[in-house]
């Protein structure tokens, strides 16, 4: 849902740049323009349109110069110097529409937020190449897709994990693509993005917060699985953390931990990797928790079958806030703990947290407060 306090108009006029249409758009350099990068200026003169995506024009040799073809991405351009940039439609999707239910939570014509069930797969792949979110979207925009880099697709700013739920933005123009991808690059450190996850895991970590930084890099045993590796290999990973409640199992020693996340950096299955790493795996994760299987042992009755009716692991994109990247307004969507981790939640029996934790270190978690 959006916060009441965010006031959305969504049949407000926008003055922000829309994509070029495909055609031929003729400029004119002016002395202001002198000196700057061939791919900058049109980029900077056709409001909406990637300056990548304009690189890749000027490789195709559709953008004219007065000596003929312009090929060279960095070529300076000069006062009166005249380009034409020829645009072309935008190609079909290559992944097939496909009619699939959607629970979009926000939508206007630049980008929508939808709330992702667990087992949808997001982007089509080996193994995966209908019945994805993509083949979903591209049923539902239809026509208002405008192209992004010259195809009608979605724009996937980032993606969760096919058992991961919660909310994912989508941008349905190259400029909200252009713009949401800014943010997320930052990961939060201008205060624009907020990403938040619920995660349930296995024990109790020694600290109330925490910060796990550790590269991430395919395993050389497994390429489907993500590991941790040491010195300057990888890419660096960084994710934040709070205790926000804690589980006694029936023994009456700990058993569980409810978990705020925040991600410094987005790597794949990220969080999933690095709290396995301080051996607190994400509860039900069959690919990095499966060596937990004595503590799944000690569940009480109801718990043990809301864990197998789980089938997944309990990890959910509970909070996204972003600055719109054409209207500029500040958004801010929350989504509600799905009823398979709602059960196990119930299941688990929270108790007041009374075990005694180290104080030494500080961590300054991602998470929200709102």
């Amino acid at each position: 849902m959006i916060d009441d306090e965010i006031e959305i108009e969504e049949d407000a006029e926008e003055t922000a740049p829309v994509e070029p249409a495909s055609g031929t758009h003729a400029l004119t350099a002016t002395t202001t323009d002198a000196g700057m990068r061939l791919d900058r200026f049109l980029a900077e003169r056709l409001a909406g349109i990637s300056r990548a995506r304009v690189q890749a024009l000027i490789r195709q040799g559709t953008v004219a110069g007065p000596a003929g073809p312009a090929r060279d991405p960095g070529a300076k351009v000069r006062d009166g110097q005249r380009y034409e940039i020829m645009i072309p439609p935008p190609t079909p999707a290559e992944p097939a529409a496909e009619a699939l239910p959607l629970h979009i939570v926000y939508e206007d014509k630049h980008l929508l937020v939808l709330d992702k069930p667990a087992g949808l797969v997001v982007h089509p792949a080996a193994g995966h190449a209908q019945g994805t979110l993509v083949n979903a979207l591209i049923a539902h925009c239809g026509d208002e897709l405008s192209g992004i880099g010259g195809v009608k697709r979605p724009g996937i700013v980032h993606r969760l994990d096919k058992d991961t739920s919660g909310l994912l933005v989508v941008a349905k123009s190259d400029a909200a693509h252009q713009g949401l991808a800014e943010q997320f690059a930052s990961h939060g450190e201008d205060g624009r993005l907020v990403r938040t996850y619920e995660a349930f895991v296995w024990g109790i970590p020694a600290r109330q917060t925490g910060t796990i930084e550790a590269n991430l890099a395919r395993s050389p045993i497994n390429r489907k699985r993500m590991a941790v590796v040491r010195g300057e290999h990888g890419r660096r990973a960084v994710t934040h953390f709070e205790v926000v409640e804690t589980f006694i199992g029936p023994d009456c020693k700990p058993l569980a931990a409810r978990l705020k996340v925040g991600l410094e950096t987005g790597r794949t299955h990220q969080i999933r990797v690095h709290l396995t790493h301080i051996g607190h795996p994400v509860i039900g994760d069959p690919v990095y928790g499966s060596g937990f299987k004595s503590s799944a042992r000690r569940l009480p009755e109801n718990a043990a079958t809301a864990l197998e009716n789980l089938g997944r692991q309990a990890l959910h994109a509970e909070e996204l806030g972003f600055q719109h990247p054409v209207t500029q307004k500040a958004l801010h969507f929350t989504s509600a703990r799905p009823p398979d981790i709602e059960a196990l939640y119930e299941a688990l029996k929270p108790v007041p947290a009374d075990i005694p934790r180290k104080s030494k270190g500080r961590a300054k978690p991602n998470v929200s407060k709102r």
